[in-house]
This record gives structure tokens, C-alpha cells and sequence, in this order.
């Protein structure tokens, strides 16, 4: 789906500015221009998207079936699991994320998708198959699915809405005010365009300059960390390996397709699995420009709750990683 924004971001970068390839500016500045294409693509269409859904469907009536209606934690569930389907880096499920907050659902549940949606997706599955056969590809994505599960439900216990900053509490109250009066007034869907139109203007011009900042901070750790800057630090005899190893890849930034080739390396060094499968998901579940872009959405505490209890979750899976394997 994203393939013309690559070509047009290697033809500026390697044609137009007469880069090389494996120069790490070239690399940092190409991927800065592909990932905030994206980024604000998928911002605008998400954003535009639920606009359409909230004018039918008011966030207050979406509250209410939610509340009233008891799915035992499968709502967490199946958000996990759309997650797997969405083949978004971290970053990429900022968009959605601001959707489902935009529209109603409850922040655990879409905490479920934000973090499950850059752990495990199709691409990231069928490399692991090949990398590493089917039982450990099947161990890695029920983790992956289970982690998200178990993380928005934790954070469900929180009642964390109050940490949304107020432009996140200002845009879903704009959005209640905008479905109940079209409810309503039963506007015509032509009369509501120009509405939602509006709203996703603004949405983007607020924060058009958290995206290019965040972006720009990946895009310099993607060109110039090198791959086996943190491998020392992982070895089997370290007994905190796997903590150390989630940690330290939070300044790193790429999504589970692009880290898998550096975990078939550090798996053939001797580092365990386990180890391994901790700082792929600490690189792409918990990155910096993952918290710049939630700046806008989140206070700083919310953010530091939000990594505090997936950082606690992959370290768990890391160990049991370690002893199942």
C-alpha cells in the first residue's frame, strides 16, 4: 500500500540529492521522508474515517454498549488481534490510536491495539516461519497477543483518561458535541463533510509538528545506531540480559520485519531467544518517537505508565521465553 511513498522517497534521496546508499544521512534522511508521508497519510485517512463513524454514531452511544454490556476482557482481545492484522510500526499506530480515543473506546482496549499492532503482524509472521520454524513463530505471536491483552487490561485498572492532555480531552469533546448535534438534527451526509473536513484539518495542524519531530528522532537513530552496538550487553551469562536488553532498545527505531534479521544474528552469536525476542520488542513497542508522538495525546505520566507496564510485560515474556525455549 506504501510502495509509491518508498520509490518517491528513494528517488529524491538517491537520484534527485544524488545520495548512496548505506551513507548513514542518506539512510536517516530516507527514511524521514517515507515514514512522515505515511505517518500523516494514515493520520488524515484514520482521523477522516472515525469523523464519518462518529457523526452516526455518537461517542456517548458508544460509551453506553460498552458499558452496559459485559465481553469478559474480549474486547481487549479482539483489539490484540486487529493489532496482529495492522502491519504498522509504532509510530504508524499512533493514527489509530487517536482514532479509537477520538471515538469512544475505551483507552485500555485501544491500549491493546497500540501495543500488540507493532509487536507481531503478517509480514513479521512470515518471517519468523522462515527464520526460525512454526513452534517458535507460534510461541512469539500468542505472546505477542497475549501481551497486548494483558497490558490493556492492567491499564484499564488505572481509569488513566484523567492523564489525556486537554487537546486529547478538547477533541473528544468536540467530537461528542459534533455526533449528538448531528444525531439531532439528522444532517445529510453532504452537510456533515465540511464539519468532519474541518476537524481533520485541524486535528493534523496541531500535530503535524510532533509527527515531523518524532520522525526525524527515528530517523537519525534508524541511520546512525549500528546493529550490534548493544550485543555486549546481552550475553547468557548476564542474569539481567533480558531486562538490560529491553531497555537499551528503546533509542533504537524500526518495526518487527526490519529487527527480525538482527535476532536471527544475535540468536547465531549465542545470545537466548528469548533475550533476543525481548530487545526486538523493546525496539519497536517502545521507542522514543513513539513518545514524542504521544506527547500531544498523553501527559508525560501517562506516557511514563504506559512504557512502565509494557516494558514490565516484554521482560516477562523475555524470561519465559528463556525457560519455555
Amino acid at each position: 500500500m506504501f510502495e509509491w511513498i518508498e520509490r518517491m522517497a528513494d528517488w529524491i534521496v538517491f537520484d534527485l540529492l544524488g545520495m548512496k546508499h548505506g551513507q548513514h544521512l542518506a539512510e536517516a534522511l530516507n527514511f524521514f521522508i517515507y515514514d512522515s508521508v505515511k505517518i500523516l497519510l494514515l493520520l488524515f485517512v484514520v482521523i477522516f474515517l472515525m469523523g464519518i463513524v462518529n457523526s452516526y454514531f455518537p461517542i456517548e452511544k458508544v460509551r453506553n454498549f460498552l458499558s452496559r454490556n459485559k465481553f469478559y476482557g474480549l474486547e481487549y482481545l479482539m483489539a490484540a488481534l486487529f493489532g496482529v492484522v495492522t502491519p504498522f510500526c509504532s509510530c504508524s499506530s499512533v493514527p489509530l490510536f487517536i482514532g479509537f480515543v477520538r471515538g469512544g473506546i475505551p483507552l485500555g482496549v485501544t491500549f491493546s491495539f497500540l501495543i500488540t499492532s507493532p509487536l507481531v503482524n503478517e509480514v513479521a509472521i512470515g518471517l519468523f516461519v522462515g527464520l526460525f520454524g512454526i513452534k517458535i513463530t507460534l510461541i512469539y505471536v500468542l505472546s505477542g497477543v497475549l501481551l497486548g491483552t494483558t497490558a490493556g487490561i492492567i491499564l484499564s485498572k488505572f481509569k488513566l483518561e484523567q492523564f489525556l492532555t486537554a487537546w486529547t480531552k478538547e477533541v473528544i469533546a468536540n467530537a461528542e458535541r459534533e455526533g449528538e448535534a448531528f444525531a439531532e438534527e439528522k444532517t445529510p451526509f453532504k452537510e456533515r463533510l465540511p464539519i468532519i473536513w474541518n476537524e481533520v484539518i485541524n486535528i493534523l495542524k496541531d500535530v503535524v509538528l510532533y509527527v515531523l519531530v518524532g520522525i526525524a528522532i527515528g530517523g537519525l537513530m534508524h541511520g546512525y545506531i549500528p546493529e550490534g552496538f548493544f550485543e555486549q550487553y546481552m550475553g547468557k551469562d548476564n542474569l539481567f540480559a533480558v531486562p538490560m536488553a529491553t531497555i537499551l532498545a528503546v533509542p533504537m527505531y524500526s518495526n518487527a520485519a526490519g529487527t527480525l534479521p538482527i535476532v536471527q544474528v544475535l540468536v547465531a552469536k549465542g545470545i537466548p531467544l528469548g533475550t533476543a525476542i525481548a530487545f526486538m520488542m523493546g525496539v519497536v513497542g517502545l521507542s522514543l518517537p513513539e513518545a514524542m508522538l504521544l506527547k500531544k495525546v498523553m501527559t508525560m505520566k501517562l506516557i511514563g505508565i504506559f512504557f512502565g507496564v509494557v516494558t514490565l510485560c516484554i521482560i516477562i515474556s523475555g524470561y519465559l521465553f528463556n525457560v519455555i525455549l
